[in-house]
């Protein structure tokens, strides 16, 4: 069953095309991924499901557990289970990490705050404390985010670039985040342009300057985009893109 519905999806931005008759389903429970090179439109894509201020006048619909949400703010969208992490973390100045868990958490309780600290890798001691702000990196942040999407539960989570600014020795707390999502029942959205995260999905789609170009298995797009796409050979298409098959997305 689709949790998410995309239905004939374009938009401009100044003038430009940035989105160009998108149509996909995100099928409920699943690990999903949006992939592509950078500026293909994916974070764009992400901010249109969201309903992020800026990127709510297009064309088409989306439907969430089959209503249409394209009239919702996203305070609304939140309400009905729907979530994003920035691919840069926002900042709360004098709003302490256990404050900014606890305000987000289903269960308004501090061991909650703690478990989902362990589960991304942090010392609940060490960080609970603190301000969610400059003192904090950009990495320690972003864990900080995930942790309290684990403590949200959400519906549908939309985790922009997840492993972003994250060192080597954090990336598998990540990995073991968005499994943990799954576990809870959360559909996720992975937006990528790296191998490493796609493998973690269970399906994905390939976007190449506004278009999907592909949509199938993980394995499928890995082959794809790991041969065609790393890097590309012309500045906004893969290799084999038949222009004359899909003239319609270029007129």
């Amino acid at each position: 069953m689709a949790i998410l519905e995309i239905k004939n999806l374009t938009l401009s931005l100044n003038g430009s095309p940035i989105l160009s008759n998108i149509n996909s389903s995100f099928s409920e429970g699943y690990i999903h991924a949006i992939v592509g090179p950078n500026g293909a439109g994916k974070t764009t894509l992400g901010y249109v499901i969201m309903g992020i201020e800026g990127f709510r006048n297009f064309d088409g619909d989306i439907l969430f557990k089959g209503e249409s949400i394209k009239n919702l703010s996203v305070t609304e969208r939140a309400r009905k289970g729907i979530t994003l992490a920035w691919q840069e973390p926002a900042r709360f100045e004098g709003l302490t990490v256990e404050k900014f868990i606890m305000s987000s958490a289903k269960e308004k309780k501090l061991e909650v705050v703690r478990e989902v600290l362990t589960k991304v890798g942090m010392e609940p001691e060490e960080y609970i404390g603190r301000a969610v702000d400059e003192t904090l990196s950009g990495g320690e942040r972003k864990k900080i985010e995930l942790a309290s999407i684990l403590a949200m539960k959400p519906s549908l989570a939309i985790l922009d670039e997840p492993d972003s600014g994250i060192d080597i020795a954090s990336i598998e707390n990540i990995f073991e985040a968005i499994k943990l999502l799954k576990s809870n029942g959360t559909t996720t959205i992975l937006i990528t342009h790296s191998l490493a995260v796609l493998k973690r999905a269970e399906r994905a789609l390939l976007l190449c300057n506004g278009y999907i170009v592909r949509e199938g298995s993980v394995n499928e797009i890995i082959k794809y985009f790991g041969k065609k796409c790393l890097p590309c050979v012309h500045k906004n298409e893969p290799e084999d893109f038949d222009l004359k098959k899909d003239e319609s997305r270029v007129k």
